[in-house]
């Protein structure tokens, strides 16, 4: 049996990119993340956050700051019933060369590995070319992208309410 998932990146998507987001305090949900999370998961998706978190190779915060804030973060979408399937992340700086740095697959593939995902029934929603670039090289069937620039992604929107339109 395999599942379709949403993957999503975390900065920009899931939380206002204030640039090396740690704390807490910091930490504003973007509107709409709570129904539009609902509704996926309404739809029988399994949700996944793919994040890219170079702060922590620069040494900005720690990962247990990172850690943290996950949990506090999973904990605010437990409040509303939405489950997390599984975030990923990856630590590393841009120039480290490693495999899980987005745009490389890696975070994708294994949560397709581990959790039986068909890539061609599933969605990427991201904010950078990178996110959009990851989904593809996974083999994510549609990809978002949310923003103002240039993207290869399938779709281009707005806002997450449009994601909610596109995605049933």
């Amino acid at each position: 049996m395999t599942f379709k998932a949403i993957f999503l990146d975390r900065d920009g998507v899931i939380n206002i990119d204030k640039g090396y987001v740690y704390r807490e305090e910091d930490f504003v949900f973007m509107p709409h993340i709570f129904k539009a999370l609902s509704y996926f998961q309404s739809k029988n998706y399994l949700l996944f956050i793919v994040t890219n978190q170079s702060g922590i190779a620069r040494g900005y915060y720690t990962e247990d700051d990172f850690l943290t804030l996950t949990d506090y973060m999973l904990k605010e979408f437990e409040k509303r019933d939405i489950k997390i399937t599984k975030l990923y992340y990856c630590p590393h700086a841009p120039e480290s060369g490693c495999a899980c740095r987005k745009p490389n697959p890696k975070m994708l593939l294994d949560a397709k590995d581990e959790f039986h995902i068909d890539m061609s029934a599933s969605w990427l929603i991201g904010d950078k070319q990178s996110d959009i670039e990851a989904g593809i090289n996974a083999g994510v069937a549609n990809t978002i992208y949310i923003g103002d620039g240039t993207s290869k992604a399938k779709y281009k929107i707005k806002s997450l309410d449009e994601a909610v339109k596109l995605i049933s």
